[in-house]
């Protein structure tokens, strides 16, 4: 998927709410254990409810890997299904790799080629030479990880070298990259007073934002500091919709849970 076709899709759904398919088993409706593939079956129940109040869709593939082969297969029917049924919506794979040149080559493969993502999210910590080969496939997206939500991006993100901040370093040289315009970055909602400075940094590019919903992240902050005029964000919410209900109802109470962020999103479009 192209830029301008996730715009597009922004400004006919008047949304830009990305929503994380984090399944657990432990968390999911009981009477879905009696499926022969209970991810799947939650996830296609959440799809189908929600599909039109979002714009992308992220699989953390922790969740899936957790269960071995059986998980990675209802990984595959997922995306699958998202490619079959919803080829207008974005698909993010969570799986934060980065690895030395041939091993992310490898890497950018399997999410790219065999699973057809239209994107995945990368760690920049070994640099140019470990995200470079995922930025080869074209109109394919790499996330780069810039200032995360979790308390430990305290222990180096936000660290000082020659008088600037870490996360800044990564956001600057990683414009030098060879193909760069295929780069987004993650940027967490609890880090909103952070998204002035990055806008500095990276203007027109796409900024993946966790954190909004259980962890607490402001849309409204979100969006005063960090929208572009090209919208540039999506904003992700995973358990504070998917979990909405534990009832036969689940997907309906998260399509409720995702009407109510997609609403406020249109408040914030105008």
């Amino acid at each position: 998927m192209t830029t301008n076709q996730l715009i597009s899709e922004i400004k006919k759904k008047q949304s830009f709410l990305c929503i994380g398919l984090d399944v657990d088993l432990n968390k999911i409706p009981k009477h879905l254990l009696k499926e022969d593939d209970p991810i799947f079956a939650f996830n296609k129940a959440i799809i189908d409810a929600t599909h039109h109040l979002c714009v992308a869709y992220k699989p953390n593939t922790a969740f899936y890997e957790a269960y071995g082969i059986k998980g990675w297969k209802s990984l595959e029917k997922t995306i699958n299904y998202l490619n079959e049924k919803h080829p207008e919506i974005f698909t993010i794979a969570d799986a934060k790799r980065g690895d030395i040149g041939n091993t992310s080559t490898m890497y950018a493969k399997a999410f790219f080629e065999d699973l057809a993502f239209d994107s995945v999210t990368v760690a920049p910590y070994m640099g140019k030479d470990s995200v470079e080969p995922f930025l080869t496939f074209e109109d394919k997206h790499t996330i780069l990880l810039a200032l995360t939500s979790n308390q430990g991006a305290f222990d180096f993100q936000t660290k000082t070298i020659e008088g600037k901040e870490v996360y800044k370093h990564v956001l600057e040289t990683s414009k030098s990259w060879r193909n760069s315009e295929n780069l987004m970055y993650v940027v967490g909602a609890t880090k909103a007073e952070y998204l002035a400075d990055i806008r500095q940094i990276i203007p027109d590019s796409f900024l993946l934002v966790p954190g909004v919903g259980a962890q607490g992240g402001n849309l409204q902050e979100v969006c005063q500091y960090g929208m572009n005029s090209s919208v540039g964000l999506l904003i992700n919410s995973s358990r504070g919709i998917i979990y909405a209900s534990q009832d036969e109802g689940f997907a309906e109470a998260a399509a409720e849970k995702a009407k109510a962020l997609q609403r406020d999103m249109a408040l914030e479009l105008k």
